[in-house]
């Protein structure tokens, strides 16, 4: 068994998870109250978008289950590298959307998915044989 990959798997479950359910909640918070057709539908829009990342996430999770646990994937290395390279362009583009965005206290670290992000990344890339 692969430590790096059984730690990222987990993480990946857990971000699905945390993603998926908490996030969501948090999401609802910004749901229009006002009767606008254009605020209900950009909302709607921009939290469909939200849960593709989600689909992304279960994908991932189901991808990197597949290689710790059975013999069913063929090409490890090519999918384990894609998976890695997926998620640290994930975290770059969260990183540069805080960079890019007008900054709060702790901006960074209070929207830390991107070290997370670059942390799955790292294990899926350390974890490749």
């Amino acid at each position: 068994m692969n430590v790096a990959l059984l730690a990222a798997n987990a993480l990946v479950l857990l971000t699905f998870i945390a993603h998926t359910f908490w996030g969501d909640k948090e999401y609802k918070i910004l749901e229009p109250v006002d009767g606008s057709t254009d605020h209900r539908e950009k909302w709607t829009m921009g939290r469909g978008a939200f849960h593709i990342v989600s689909a992304d996430f279960l994908l991932a999770f189901i991808g990197l289950t597949l290689i710790n646990f059975t013999e069913y994937v063929k090409e490890k290395s090519l999918l384990l590298t894609l998976l890695a390279l997926y998620f640290f362009a994930y975290g770059l583009a969260f990183l540069l959307t805080l960079i890019i965005s007008k900054k709060f206290k702790n901006s960074f670290f209070r929207l830390g998915q991107w070290l997370l992000l670059f942390t799955i990344a790292g294990l899926i890339y350390w974890g490749i044989e």
